[in-house]
């Protein structure tokens, strides 16, 4: 009879082992300020967005700054990280880290599982240029801010549409309205000066009521008159252009595992 109950037991654990989902290691911070780049108060505030943008996506949005790699590259370094710490939603480990090496000045991303299908090669060059003169000034909670912003972005437009790809980028916001309505009112002010002046050198001249008019009498002979009509229907189709592809590099860690990503210099 026990040994009975035991099997039910254990069938029963299995089926529920099954049907849950798995999630990431409770517990775990995903901000590691080792070079301690941030104050009190900015630690707090990212890792609340840290926090929110990964639960609510279901994607771990990891931030991890190193006073050193300690021999490895900033890729094998920044995977192992996300590896070894259990970071990752789900079966395929959803997550995408953030490093930065201060006695390098590298910074790489590594995806994994979701994390590879939302940040796309493309993707991942723009959102660099969104961070990297935060970095390379210092502002450290800004360019992390930006980057915990972009990743919410680049999940949510994977999800509902299609992975941000070249040619398919978030527009950037058009900051130069201003100088835009500016450029165009000196413009306009500028060519009614010049029209106005191009009509007072025009005052011998007279609106006449027929083209034949303006010409003078016996300056021109018409020698020879032919009437050519030509008619052409065109029927122009639409070529559709296959939306594009999303594509990113992969790469497999030390243990095994399957990583996207990039990175550079800051």
């Amino acid at each position: 009879m026990k040994k009975g109950f035991c099997g039910v037991f254990l069938t029963l654990f299995l089926c529920i082992a099954l049907v849950t989902p798995v999630f990431a290691e409770p517990g775990l911070p995903r901000l590691i300020d080792e070079a301690e780049l941030l104050s009190a108060g900015e630690e707090a505030a990212l890792l609340s967005q840290l926090d929110e943008v990964s639960e609510r996506q279901e994607v771990d949005i990891v931030v991890v700054t190193a006073n050193s790699l300690s021999g490895a590259s900033a890729r094998e370094y920044a995977d192992d990280f996300y590896d070894d710490s259990g970071y990752g939603f789900g079966e395929d480990r959803d997550g995408i880290l953030f490093l930065i090496s201060m006695k390098e000045r590298e910074w790489y991303i590594s995806t994994r599982g979701y994390g590879i299908t939302a940040v796309t090669d493309a993707g991942l060059e723009y959102m660099s240029e969104q961070f990297l003169g935060d970095l390379s000034e210092g502002s450290y909670a800004s360019a992390f801010t930006t980057f915990v912003r972009l990743c919410d972005d680049f999940i949510t437009q994977a999800r509902t549409d299609m992975p941000y790809q070249t040619g398919r980028l978030p527009k950037e916001p058009f900051e130069v309205f201003g100088s835009l309505v500016t450029a165009l009112a000196v413009g306009f002010v500028i060519a009614l000066v010049v029209t106005g002046l191009m009509r007072t050198q025009l005052k011998t001249v007279h609106r006449q009521s027929m083209a034949g008019n303006y010409i003078e009498t016996g300056s021109m002979r018409l020698t020879r008159e032919k009437d050519l009509f030509l008619y052409r229907n065109i029927v122009r189709t639409k070529k559709v252009k296959d939306p594009p592809k999303s594509s990113s590099a992969t790469h497999t860690s030390s243990s095994g595992a399957r990583h996207g990503g990039g990175g550079g210099r800051f």
